[in-house]
């Protein structure tokens, strides 16, 4: 039953989570609150992995939310659960492209779907940072505001936010230098 499961919440955030793979994690924490098979702080942790890793964000999400819940069987109907609504759609699309490519209700609703995605990528990030550069939980008083903060994370996020806009190199290499900070830091 839990296979049964995993593929269709994944088919269902496969279906609406346009946007790619951030997308998926208002998607992702809805299914930690529903069943509980991950808790939303090890969201964070499979970003990261599915971050650093080969492939789309979102399959490598799934496959790891997965394989989490219910090993390698579990990691299968989740991923094949995600990518099957994209699957269905793009084979649909394909056959009626020419008809559909200059649509004015087509073109409307995909300038509609932006702001759409960007504020649910948005939220997705808002999730992230408040899990990665605060602890909401440290805050007693207003006087303590500063205690929430997570000193070294908004330090490694603002270096990182500044190096990757100056040098422009491939991500992984920021991925690479965070970790091994994050290991001599001991963050």
């Amino acid at each position: 039953m839990t296979y049964f499961l995993l593929f269709f919440e994944f088919f269902k955030t496969g279906l609406f989570a346009v946007g790619g793979g951030l997308a998926t994690l208002p998607f992702l924490y809805n299914i930690s609150a529903k069943y509980g098979w991950f808790s939303a702080d090890s969201l964070i942790d499979m970003l990261a992995i599915s971050e650093s890793t080969p492939g789309p964000i979102g399959v490598n999400m799934a496959t790891y939310a997965g394989f989490t819940t219910g090993g390698i069987l579990g990691s299968l109907a989740a991923t094949i659960g995600l990518v099957m609504p994209s699957v269905i759609v793009i084979l649909i699309i394909a056959k009626i492209l020419e008809k559909f490519s200059e649509n004015v209700y087509v073109k409307a609703s995909f300038t509609a779907l932006r702001p759409c995605v960007c504020a649910l990528v948005a939220v997705a990030a808002l999730e992230v940072f408040k899990v990665s550069l605060v602890d909401l939980s440290k805050f007693t008083s207003f006087s303590k505001i500063f205690n929430i903060v997570n000193v070294k994370s908004v330090i490694l996020f603002a270096l990182v936010l500044f190096l990757t806009n100056k040098f422009k190199k491939h991500p992984i290499f920021y991925i690479i230098g965070a970790a091994i900070l994050g290991i001599i830091l001991k963050m």
